[in-house]
């Protein structure tokens, strides 16, 4: 078995939509089920979540159950992966005070991610300082696992490099403890940023565009069928638009060829779909439940398993608190490396 190791997560502040499932989720499962990394560590990002959510307790709390009901659903497997809740860990909190030693506020505030949220969360001047530092503590959550690799969307490739900055900067002054990671994209384009069911740029929870990984089967069909696609394409015979269209860019996501054999053999593939939509003569509707039968096939199980998992919540528990033991125990000795490495272990 290879040395590597990833660390990736999510923030509990709602159930977990398909923009996350292609974006990365998915692709987690995958990378669990090669058997090729060392160890596979899944944080319920509790304590980032608190950095814009501080009123609201409660609600990050509720969500720690939803998120793993989300994880289980999906088939992560607490016997593979190291599924845990981030403030259960306080190695993470120590590693984060040290390495705001190494990095400006100016650096900080460039950070583009960091930027385009502040303004999307509307602080004004009420930019809480535990928001705008939340990437070293990213930098703390990668960096006490010694993750090498990171799947994560790509909207969060500038906060990566700013862990492999912190890290460099802390193997350069004191000593070559820390690991600088690497990102992993999803390798389908449109599974980069999925927008919402209304268009926008991004699926937000806020906005209510999202299909959730644990919608029922009414809801999905719902939200896909009021789905926005192209404005000029009135009439059937219209010529109409796949660039900018939304259950086109859903059906990138997730359309497979064999997808076509079972609900809509009239066309061979996905090209040939899209080549009569833009010469006219095809419906959005017909379009529409083409996706709705794909995405009912692919998260039908995903919620079922759910369901099942849901009937036990005590033991959902049990397994988070397993998971922080194990996370805490890596975390810890990563942390005494590095208070030797800085020279402040005193009594060891």
């Amino acid at each position: 078995m290879s040395d590597k190791i990833i660390l990736t997560g999510d923030r509990p502040t709602g159930h977990l939509h398909i923009g996350h499932y292609v974006g990365s989720l998915r692709q987690r499962v995958a990378l669990q089920n090669t058997g090729e990394f060392k160890k596979i560590f899944i944080m319920i990002a509790d304590a980032q979540a608190l950095t814009d959510n501080f009123a609201d307790p409660g609600k990050v709390r509720r969500n720690i159950t939803e998120v793993a009901l989300d994880y289980l659903g999906i088939g992560l497997d607490p016997e593979k992966s190291v599924i845990f809740i981030q403030s259960q860990i306080p190695e993470l909190t120590e590693l984060t005070m040290y390495y705001m030693n190494l990095v400006s506020l100016a650096r900080v505030e460039r950070n583009p991610t960091v930027k385009a949220e502040i303004q999307q969360k509307n602080f004004g001047e009420g930019v809480p300082t535990g928001f705008v530092c939340y990437p070293i503590s990213q930098a703390s959550d990668i960096t006490a696992f010694k993750a090498t690799t990171v799947p994560v969307g790509e909207d969060q490739k500038p906060m990566l490099e700013q862990t492999r900055e912190i890290v460099r900067k802390f193997n350069d002054i004191y000593a070559p403890v820390l690991v600088e990671p690497e990102i992993l994209l999803a390798s389908n384009e449109a599974c980069l940023r999925l927008p919402g069911t209304d268009g926008k740029a991004k699926m937000s929870k806020s906005i209510g565009n999202c299909i959730y990984l644990s919608d029922s089967a009414d809801d999905i069909k719902k939200k896909i069928m009021s789905m926005y696609t192209d404005p000029t394409h009135i009439q059937v015979n219209d010529p109409g638009h796949v660039e900018g269209n939304t259950v086109f860019t859903y059906l990138d996501a997730f359309c497979k060829p064999e997808h076509f054999g079972r609900y809509l053999p009239d066309y061979a593939n996905l090209d040939e779909l899209k080549a009569h939509y833009e010469h006219g003569g095809l419906g959005d509707v017909k379009i529409k439940k083409f996706l709705n039968e794909i995405l009912q096939e692919e998260l039908e199980p995903i919620r079922k398993r759910r369901e099942e998992y849901a009937k036990d919540i005590p033991a959902v528990y049990d397994m988070l608190k397993k998971g922080c033991e194990k996370a805490e125990e890596t975390a810890a000795q990563t942390l005494a490396e590095v208070k030797h490495a800085m020279q402040i272990d005193y009594f060891s």
